[in-house]
């Protein structure tokens, strides 16, 4: 079975621009830019729910406890 090379060439550019396109978006989704803004957007939201505001005031507890600890040892 004998191929035109023209068509080969073709189809090998087809290939590449295909290959291209995808690379572009692995990297898209790979992007660390992306990927932190996604977690930063999705904290937020979970923050401002009934659970978030208790982790918040937990957290806010725990520095507040571990501040007045460190002024009782100097």
């Amino acid at each position: 079975m004998n191929r035109d090379p023209q068509k080969i060439q073709l189809e090998i550019e087809s290939s590449r621009a295909q290959l291209a396109t995808t690379l572009d978006q692995l990297a898209e989704r790979v992007s660390p830019k992306r990927l932190a803004g996604e977690a930063r957007e999705s904290a937020v939201t979970f923050l401002q729910t009934p659970p978030g505001y208790a982790a918040l005031g937990a957290v806010a507890l725990l520095i507040a406890l571990r501040l007045a600890r460190r002024r009782r040892s100097r």
